[in-house]
């Protein structure tokens, strides 16, 4: 690693990222992260920003934000971001991990930063809504994979904020090319994909309508304007090839992750609302999808129907032998041993936060929220966690929030055994931001991370 916190990829013929997942275990830990500080949706009237995060425990300023890259607009609300290269372009020396790709989910804005100083990023340029809409039809921004020389994002809504949506290719000067996909077929929503070009398959999931949830969440908008589908593509086609209904035991599918092993037919996809996880595979005849974990609601004084967990994040190890996922409702965050794909055995849980009261203070500090975004260090021992979902639904339920701004923590895993404990010297609290109360959400690493890297 140089001074300057950036990893040099070795050797110096190849491109970003690593050669195998097995190399990027082997990587150097992580000592910067990046995230995002939201103010769109919450009392301080201010732009979101880029915060980077010292993760060096011998470093005067760990567990600090050393830098913050405010926007030039305010409402954005940044959500998640990713990088402009990955492992996908290892074999590209003309390739270089630099750039992050930062949009604005609720305003549709793209914004390119230059973490060319991995200490202080710099805004690189600004992809206004107005030409977004105007080249491809779509608003609301989500996923980010680097496609080789291609950038590729998940996009939710038309440009009126309904459903399908679609998904907008950029170059890697960041010019909009238009759209990625041939035929959505039966898509009614967008949010999460994930690719695994051997297969030549790419699966994605539905949230819902950006006109449903950027208000809220409205139970009776269930089965009207929220999803159930997951989609298997013709990757090289760019075409729906079969859609899964996954119905009443499929309400909000959200984060997807193959395997990282590129020979593997191995994935999974959380369901947010219907609280389970579903594991596919190829079987010989096809796909196979089934449900491998289920949670139960819980009943609460005060809230109107069963509480469900509400699976909003979920991840892989990179050596496949570790699932992670949040319950950003009940406050619970679990690692499931998944050496054997089909049948997850639960080895870890800690609890923040949350609104069952089990956790209402992690290190001695009050926490708002519950474990949301997720983000493993490459060999699989260090897991960062934020506790913000999305500025309306923290509003809602966790109106705390506005005055207590959210945190990140890291959570010590045991590789060997399973097991996993909250780090006790590891605390973020983005409450004491210098403009007042932030809300944190997808983290990166300069050098890489559990959900950006895709081997070919």
């Amino acid at each position: 690693m140089t001074s300057n916190g950036h990893h040099h990829d070795a050797p110096h013929c190849c491109g970003p990222g690593f050669a195998s997942p097995k190399d990027a275990m082997a990587a150097p830990r992580e000592k910067l992260l990046y995230t995002i500080g939201l103010y769109t949706g919450s009392k301080v009237d201010a732009p979101d920003y880029l915060a980077t995060v010292d993760a060096d425990p011998a470093s005067p300023t760990y567990s600090q934000v050393i830098h913050r890259l405010e926007m030039p607009n305010k409402g954005d609300e940044l959500h998640h971001f990713g990088w402009n290269a990955c492992s996908s372009c290892h074999g590209d020396a003309s390739a270089e991990r630099r750039f992050l790709v930062v949009p604005g989910f609720r305003s549709s804005r793209i914004h390119i930063v230059d973490t060319a100083d991995p200490r202080a990023p710099k805004l690189h340029k600004v992809i206004e809504p107005e030409e977004v809409i105007a080249k491809t039809g779509l608003t609301a921004p989500h996923t980010i994979h680097c496609l080789g020389k291609e950038i590729i994002i998940s996009m939710l809504g038309n440009a009126e904020g309904e459903g399908p949506g679609g998904f907008l290719t950029m170059d890697q000067d960041f010019n909009i090319t238009g759209r990625w996909e041939k035929d959505l077929g039966a898509m009614k929503y967008g949010y999460d994909f994930w690719y695994q070009p051997r297969h030549n398959v790419m699966v994605s999931s539905e949230f819902g309508a950006p006109n449903a949830f950027f208000g809220g969440f409205k139970l009776e908008d269930v089965g009207k304007r929220y999803g159930s589908q997951i989609h298997f593509w013709d990757f090289e086609g760019r075409r729906v090839e079969k859609s899964y209904d996954l119905g009443t035991d499929g309400m909000i599918p959200l984060e997807v992750r193959f395997h990282h092993d590129p020979a593997s037919t191995h994935g999974y996809v959380g369901v947010a609302l219907s609280s389970n996880v579903w594991h596919w595979h190829k079987n010989g005849q096809g796909w196979q999808l089934d449900k491998v974990i289920q949670e139960e609601p819980v009943e609460i004084e005060g809230f109107p129907v069963p509480l469900p967990p509400l699976i909003t994040d979920i991840l892989l190890s990179m050596d496949d032998r570790f699932m992670y996922f949040s319950n950003w409702l009940h406050g619970d965050l679990r690692q499931y041993d998944i050496s054997d794909p089909a049948n997850p055995k639960l080895t870890g849980q800690v609890w923040i936060g949350g609104m069952l009261g089990k956790a209402p203070e992690v290190n001695g500090r009050k926490v708002a929220g519950g474990p949301q975004m997720l983000q493993l260090s490459l060999d699989g021992k260090r897991l960062y966690c934020t506790t913000s979902l999305l500025s309306a639904w923290d509003n809602q339920f966790y109106p705390a929030m506005d005055d207590q701004g959210s945190c990140m923590v890291q959570i010590d895993c045991d590789t060997e055994n399973g097991g996993m404990s909250i780090n006790r010297d590891f605390f973020v609290d983005f409450g004491k931001e210098p403009k007042g109360p932030a809300r944190a959400h997808e983290t990166r690493y300069p050098g890489g991370d559990c959900t950006s890297d895709i081997w070919l």
